[in-house]
């Protein structure tokens, strides 16, 4: 009979232990990088808590503690915790609407004095809890179309809450959970379905609707007429393919122009187009006329605002070269050229320092990271602890593939961190939980949990 034992590293994946101490230091590094100037006393500034650098590194040390204490806890805690945490991870943020800080147009933080908490970036764990807790659940069979919905409610519930506090960039993050969902067993067709609204909408920007619409009647007309004598035999070819071109016309016709114009902000739209090199076209003259006039410019300047971020940060990448500049040799990085450099855009200091094979590297290293965490995933005997794992696994994956995709300008600037890199006490603490709340149920993977 399997027996807990009281050694805190038995059973510890070390692997993903030094990759993720590997991380973080290169990150406290990438920091410094940023914000050290010459003449700077190197130890004093470090323990003075007064430099982001130097605040990274005491969140890192009470990420430590709070590791220990993870490792030392019961398994079983978080299987039956998982619900209660969710709970908890929803009204905190709730609470946000009525205590919240704004910070940068979003009012998701909660201050705590010596740091701003995010709730919405710890309910990534809770979620993850909540969402292993179901699945292994033997009452729950994903086949279902009931199941499918209360795991996708659990998803994305607080992705809702996150986008009505002004967080679209947290808020996308929480569809990294159907990859989790799919490897339980969640029909390849809802994926599909996903790209090909992905599809669609990229379409949607490129091409103006009157051309979308002439184009998917077309295709819809020569579809049938191919088709004209298996449709005479079967009329369910027929039902399909209207079923298509009908749900196209709503998408491209009333969707989008809808979502464009009530859901998303003048300056959130505009910064998607600008993305693409195209004007919004769902801006009405009437409308662009009622629109106050500073509260436009305002909203203006913040666009142009992230398209300097993207060029500088582009700038910066570029002017790394193949080895880099060297550590603390960047231009832009100490000219303070890249805004958000610590947090957003700490890729780019990586970049310049150490130019490509250096970025390359840190790729490898997530990589590594996330095939890691894959593979202890796949070994799990409980369901609770592989499908916690594949969460982990998506989050990471997510955030590390949007971030650098931010920073090279292939996708617009929607605020997400980079994992273990870029600064910010929620950030670390979150990802440091996640990993470590794994690397436990790991160690203890001989224990069935539900």
């Amino acid at each position: 009979m399997y027996q807990k034992s009281p050694e805190i590293g038995k059973g510890v994946d070390w692997i993903l232990v030094w990759l993720y101490a590997i991380l973080v230091a290169i990150g406290l590094l990438a920091i410094f990088s940023v914000e050290y100037r010459n003449g700077d006393g190197v130890l004093h500034s470090f323990l003075g808590f007064k430099k982001n650098y130097s605040k990274q590194l005491f969140y890192f040390g009470a990420c430590i503690v709070l590791a220990i204490f993870i490792l030392l806890t019961d398994s079983k805690l978080f299987t039956a915790t998982a619900n209660l945490s969710y709970l908890i991870g929803i009204l905190l943020v709730l609470a946000t609407f009525v205590v919240g800080k704004e910070i940068k147009g979003s009012k998701s933080w909660i201050p705590l004095g010596f740091m701003n908490l995010q709730p919405v970036e710890l309910c990534k764990i809770f979620t993850s809890l909540a969402l292993a807790k179901y699945l292994s659940m033997t009452e729950t069979n994903f086949d279902k179309p009931q199941s499918q919905i209360i795991a996708a409610a659990l998803s994305f519930t607080p992705a809702a809450l996150s986008i009505l506090q002004g967080e679209t960039g947290l808020a996308l993050v929480y569809f990294s959970f159907l990859i989790p969902m799919y490897r339980e067993g969640l029909p390849a067709g809802y994926l599909i379905f996903g790209v090909s609204m992905g599809v669609l909408l990229v379409a949607s920007l490129l091409l103006s609707t009157k051309t979308l619409l002439i184009a998917f009647t077309v295709l819809g007309v020569v579809v049938l007429y191919l088709n004209r004598r298996q449709i005479k035999r079967n009329n369910k070819l027929l039902i399909i393919v209207v079923s298509c071109w009908a749900f196209c016309i709503l998408f491209v016709g009333i969707i989008v122009p809808f979502t464009f114009k009530h859901v998303f902000k003048r300056y959130q739209a505009d910064r998607i187009f600008s993305m693409v090199g195209v004007d919004n076209p769902f801006v009405s003259k009437d409308a662009a006329a009622d629109v106050n006039v500073a509260d436009e410019k305002a909203k203006q300047k913040k666009t142009d605002q992230q398209n300097y971020n993207v060029k500088q940060s582009k700038i910066a990448i570029g002017s790394g070269g193949l080895l880099g500049k060297g550590f603390l040799k960047g231009t832009q990085t100490q000219g303070d050229f890249v805004p958000e450099q610590h947090t957003d855009f700490i890729f780019t200091s990586v970049g310049e320092n150490f130019g490509f094979w250096g970025s390359s590297l840190l790729m490898l290293i997530y990589l590594a990271l996330i095939l890691r965490i894959v593979a202890v995933a796949e070994r799990q005997r409980s369901v609770f602890s592989r499908v916690y794992a594949y969460c982990v696994a998506s989050i990471f994956f997510f955030h590390v593939a949007v971030n650098i995709s931010v920073t090279i300008g292939l996708a617009p600037v929607i605020g997400i961190t980079l994992p273990l890199l870029s600064y910010g006490g929620s950030s670390l603490l979150t990802f440091s939980i996640l990993l470590f709340i794994l690397i436990k149920l790991d160690a203890d993977r001989q224990m069935v949990l539900r």
